[in-house]
């Protein structure tokens, strides 16, 4: 009998949803991935992952690549539907705050630079002893490891239509690997500054449920949001869904409308830059909003919930997604670039990290995990530290995007260079250079660098 409605897709959307549960569950039962504080959806990619590439499932990889790219542009349609709804004042002022932002963001340029640097001078260096690597490959590496797989995955399909092969695959797994390493690094690096005693508000313990993952049933439980319609009228999760999915079309009509416009080449990779559009179209409508004086119907902490709920279905997707076999292909690369780019990340952050005024190990933490993962990621390794949030690095690492926007777009302009302007990979670099030396001058010049704290 023939099935009269189409379920490839929500079957999909069903096994990724069992993946994550089991992560849920793995993540409260083995005492490995709560030491480390592995994510249920890593956990629950890793094992998607498995069963795909064991061929125990069969997923459709152009589905899961597809429901990545619109979970990633959904989450940052939804950043900037929210607007800050914290009432607390900054101890020392406002201009207090601006600084630890202000490091952040030019950090994360350094940071970005850094890693397009060593993609492409590994790919110069491949293609020397005669392997020859598309030319934006390197440039994966600081889409994936800082800009996370939402990214890497949408410029790597851009970049297919440019002949480069499997570049989404490729894009995923820098992406996956940079994840790896703000766990398996960002862990033991935050339990040393514990021990040392670097942490300000250092936690006896952390809390169980913060290990486990799971909220007892009699633990006072924190609200998600608040209702900002009547339930008779309509439900308020539908609205704020609703005010999603009007930002998804309108900045779908604006992208179409560019694509048609715009040379070829600049059309197809117009796309990639969909979650930059409808992060701005959300500003525009939530500004608006405030105008007409109807903004508090926008519930912030739900907006935060759908935020989140879209990371974790794309990082689940993503991980799920990844073509072992196109990946083995390229292992050497891959590793080669991952591994240097790590480590020399790791040894930059730590490096400026130990000079800046205040709160530095939470600060370092907290940026490391951003420039290795997500916003999330840093998040994590910061609670580890600061588990009641009482420092100012929370509020600071969201404030940080306002100073981040123009560095990270430029940085994704410039990663096109070699199939938008034909620049050499070599040229390319040396642009990178000259940024990640310009961001390293204005942390000297806002006084950011300092005596070693430790």
């Amino acid at each position: 009998m023939e099935i009269p409605f189409p379920f490839e897709p929500f079957i999909v959307f069903g096994y990724l949803a069992i993946f994550l549960l089991i992560g849920v569950i793995l993540r409260a039962k083995i005492v490995f991935f709560q030491h480390f504080l592995v994510p249920s959806c890593l956990i629950g990619g890793i094992l998607g992952l498995i069963l795909t590439s064991t061929g125990v499932i069969h997923l459709s990889s152009s589905l899961l690549e597809t429901f990545a790219y619109h979970f990633f542009n959904i989450s940052f349609i939804s950043v900037g539907l929210t607007y800050s709804d914290n009432k607390e004042k900054p101890v020392g002022g406002s201009k207090e705050y601006l600084k630890g932002p202000l490091w952040m963001a030019l950090t994360e340029g350094v940071a970005f630079s850094l890693q397009a640097i060593v993609g492409g001078l590994f790919v110069i260096l491949f293609s020397i002893f005669g392997l020859h690597l598309f030319s934006t490959f390197g440039f994966l590496t600081p889409l994936g490891f800082e800009e996370g797989p939402g990214q890497a995955l949408s410029f790597g399909k851009v970049w297919e239509g440019f002949g480069f092969t499997h570049a989404a695959t490729i894009g995923m797994t820098f992406a996956t690997i940079g994840f790896l390493f703000a766990i398996f690094v960002g862990v033991p690096l935050a339990n040393w500054g514990i021990r040392k005693g670097l942490a300000t508000h250092a936690p006896k313990e952390l809390p169980q449920d913060f290990l486990v993952g799971i909220i007892p049933k009699d633990q006072k439980k924190e609200a998600a949001g608040e209702l900002t319609m009547h339930s008779g009228n309509v439900e308020t999760l539908a609205f704020q869904t609703a005010l999603i999915g009007l930002v998804y079309l309108l900045t779908y009509a604006l992208v179409k409308m560019l694509a048609g416009v715009l040379p070829p080449d600049l059309a197809a990779t117009s796309w990639g830059f969909f979650f930059i559009f409808g992060l701005i179209i959300a500003i525009i409508v939530r500004t608006l909003m405030g105008k007409a004086g109807v903004r508090h119907l926008i519930d912030p902490g739900l907006q935060r919930r759908i935020t989140g709920c879209a990371v974790d279905f794309l990082i689940v997707s993503t991980v799920t997604a990844i073509q072992v076999v196109i990946v083995w292909k390229y292992i050497l690369p891959i590793l080669a670039i991952s591994l240097t780019s790590g480590i020399l990340t790791l040894l930059v952050v730590l490096y400026l990290g130990k000079r800046i005024w205040s709160y530095n190990l939470e600060r370092l933490l907290a940026i490391f995990g951003t420039v290795t993962g997500t916003i999330a990621t840093g998040l994590l390794l910061l609670r580890i530290v600061d588990p009641e949030f009482k420092g100012p690095t929370t509020i600071e690492i969201g404030l940080m995007n306002l100073f981040a926007v123009p560095i990270i777009l430029g940085g994704t302009l410039l990663v096109n260079g070699p199939v938008w302007w034909d620049w050499s990979v070599g040229l390319t670099v040396l642009v990178f250079f000259g940024l990640m030396v310009l961001f390293l001058a204005f942390i000297k010049l806002f006084k950011f660098w300092g005596a070693p704290k430790f």
